[in-house]
């Protein structure tokens, strides 16, 4: 018997991180917001500067965000399968948008504005939830012949391929960090012969190492080229004395750990932060979860890493209870998606992991990483309406058995 009703526990605890984001960009936007506007009254397009630029467009990313939720609500998720080939299309037609027609932030070239939008989309992030869409589609679609290395392994590896090129061009190999993986983890769901995933796995490997050591040749380059990649791993290699001398990328990640360290048992409560005053650049984006241990309890550090995990649970329940195939992979992977871009963030800022440019889901500010997550919730809500109201008894490791082609 299906539920015919959606996950609200699921709506709920999203919606309380999104409040949760909008009250810690109100403080942790405040310099950044300043030396904007100010800018802007120089350029006479405001009459005097302000705390809350980008508070208030934060407020908009909700806004249409939520709005794209609603309207969608009722749309069943299975026309996503009916028109999989038609929106990695469309994904991939963006993707090749945006090498030509850019926006260019700090030698970044992500982004492109598109008519009626408050905000230049970045086409990569709409990428992980329409990717994950077209293989769970091919990968339903190949079930019976999916341990087959030509009709099945290459094909999937092809289109995997293309998009990782296209966002190698831009270049943007922090989208790849996420994709990559992601694509790795479908297959094994999809059960693939192992050998296989060796093979996959090994080729991955060889291009990281590929990508550093062209990045340390390549001394010439600027740094948006695979020096800057080279130059973050060799920053994350360093000894603590190297990290202060070194006032470039080094100067950052010292900042940060100033941040997040700074929680002990005590904290300098909501708005008091001093490292958002420009010593920590880009605090809105990458950053913000320093802040939030430098301003707030390590407790709410604990909620906020609950909350992603119980988000987990419940997506993962979804995948475990709904018997359509495709359904079944969507939610497992866009659950996939979100928990491995939300550690690395976070991993990040405790400085486990090299520094990225990966945001941290629902939290960080940026129009085109919430709109892409809204899109991944819509799914699992309409996917929610189809689970199975008694939970199946058969374990974890059985559902994967059951979905395995020999």
């Amino acid at each position: 018997m299906k539920t015919k009703t959606i996950d609200y526990t699921l709506f709920f605890v999203v919606f309380a991180l999104m409040i949760f984001w909008m009250i810690m960009i109100s403080s942790v936007s405040v310099y950044p917001s300043y030396k904007v506007t100010t800018a802007m009254v120089a350029l006479k397009k405001l009459s005097e500067p302000n705390n809350y630029f980008y508070l208030f467009r934060n407020i908009s990313h909700v806004v249409i965000s939520l709005i794209t939720l609603a309207f969608f609500a009722k749309t069943p998720y299975r026309t996503l399968e009916k028109y999989a080939k038609h929106i990695l299309g469309w994904a991939l037609i963006f993707l090749v948008v945006v090498l030509f027609v850019w926006v260019e932030y700090n030698w970044a070239r992500w982004w492109i504005n598109i008519p009626l939008i408050p905000f230049s989309l970045q086409p990569a992030e709409f990428l992980k939830i329409w990717l994950i869409i077209y293989l769970a589609f091919f990968l339903k679609r190949k079930k019976a012949i999916i341990s087959d290395l030509k009709e099945g392994l290459i094909p999937y590896m092809f289109i995997v391929w293309i998009s990782l090129l296209l966002l190698a061009l831009q270049p943007d190999f922090w989208t790849i960090l996420i994709i990559a993986p992601i694509s790795i983890i479908m297959l094994f769901v999809a059960w693939w012969n192992i050998k296989h995933l060796s093979i996959i796995f090994l080729i991955w490997l060889l291009l990281v190492v590929w990508v550093y050591s062209i990045g340390k040749i390549w001394k010439w380059a600027d740094r948006n080229t695979l020096t800057y990649i080279s130059d973050r791993f060799d920053n994350f290699l360093a000894d603590n004395k190297s990290t202060i001398q070194n006032k470039t990328i080094n100067f950052q990640t010292l900042q940060w750990l100033i941040a997040v360290w700074s929680w002990g048992f005590f904290w300098l409560w909501f708005g008091k932060s001093i490292q958002k005053f420009w010593y920590l650049p880009e605090v809105q984006w990458d950053f913000i979860f320093s802040v939030i241990g430098e301003e707030l309890w390590f407790l709410w550090i604990l909620v906020l890493v609950s909350l992603y995990l119980l988000i987990a649970y419940r997506w993962f329940n979804i995948a475990s209870r709904v018997n359509d195939l495709f359904g079944k992979y969507v939610a497992l992977w866009i659950t996939s998606w979100i928990m491995i871009q939300a550690f690395v963030n976070i991993w990040v800022n405790l400085n486990i992991v090299p520094l990225t440019w990966i945001t941290l889901p629902f939290i960080s500010y940026w129009g085109s990483s919430l709109l892409s997550l809204m899109i991944g919730v819509w799914i699992l809500i309409n996917i929610s309406r189809d689970c199975e109201i008694e939970k199946p008894k058969t374990s974890g490791n059985k559902f994967f058995r059951k979905n395995r082609v020999v």
